[in-house]
């Protein structure tokens, strides 16, 4: 039988070169996002290798719980992988972000994970060896400004990952979530700024699909996708002094 994976916000970006990459691999890939429009013009490109996909708002939990449910028993009662990847970015000063989009980042980036993640536990359990991947980001290991409520969704997933990693082994389910820098998407072509400009995106949408890929086969918590300089300075920040570190990053965001 095959291996299953369900992907949220797979319409484009990271979410369709992962479903491209499972489908060519001869995973049972289910696709699942708000633009319906986007996941037909996927399913056409793979010529008729989804085997699952569906219309899907992350934020209604009933909703949720019943696209998971069509998608397990069209996936022959598997589910190897959930792989919550649906999100959305919105970059500015913290003010000149409306207090709609505050909360629909919060909403979305956590409360959609909440949602997917609880709704498909059962049938997470009743698959050995099955795994949750989460989309996490660089900003969760630092507080970007003019990203104060991305990151700030970054950092939750984050926590939420290292919890259930901990909760859910006990279940032979593993928790782990990818972490990339800025990726070369319609997300974040749609949100431009000074700090994008000084950190440069340089990762591509099929290298995090890589990355899924491997964090499906292998056991680690966290995959870091970034420039090496750039994680030797996540691992020694601790000794940087946070004057230093603040004026760095107010440097990049021009403030």
């Amino acid at each position: 039988m095959k291996k299953s994976i369900f992907i949220t916000g797979a319409a484009a970006g990271i979410g369709k070169a992962t479903a491209l990459l499972f489908a060519g691999k001869g995973w049972f890939v289910g696709i699942a996002d708000v633009n319906a429009a986007g996941l037909d013009d996927l399913k056409k490109c793979t010529g008729g290798k989804i085997g699952f996909s569906a219309p899907l708002d992350v934020t209604d939990a009933e909703k949720v719980s019943s696209v998971l449910k069509e998608f397990n028993m069209a996936a022959g009662g598997r589910m190897d992988v959930l792989f919550n990847n649906a999100g959305i970015l919105r970059t500015g000063p913290f003010e000149d972000i409306s207090l709609k989009d505050h909360h629909a980042i919060l909403n979305i980036n956590a409360g959609g994970m909440i949602n997917c993640t609880y709704q498909a536990f059962p049938y997470l359990k009743n698959t050995e060896g099955s795994r949750v991947i989460n989309m996490a980001s660089v900003a969760s290991v630092i507080g970007a400004p003019t990203e104060a409520t991305y990151a700030a969704s970054k950092f939750w997933v984050r926590g939420f990952t290292e919890a259930l990693h901990v909760e859910w082994k006990r279940y032979g389910i593993h928790v782990c979530d990818v972490m990339p820098c800025y990726v070369n998407t319609p997300m974040v072509e749609q949100n431009p700024g000074k700090f994008v400009d000084s950190v440069g995106v340089y990762i591509t949408a099929e290298d995090v699909a890589a990355t899924v890929w491997k964090a499906a086969q292998r056991k680690r918590l966290h995959w870091v996708i970034d420039r090496f300089h750039n994680r030797l300075y996540y691992q020694f920040r601790s000794f940087v002094p946070y004057s230093l570190e603040k004026f760095v990053l107010r440097k990049m965001a021009g403030l």
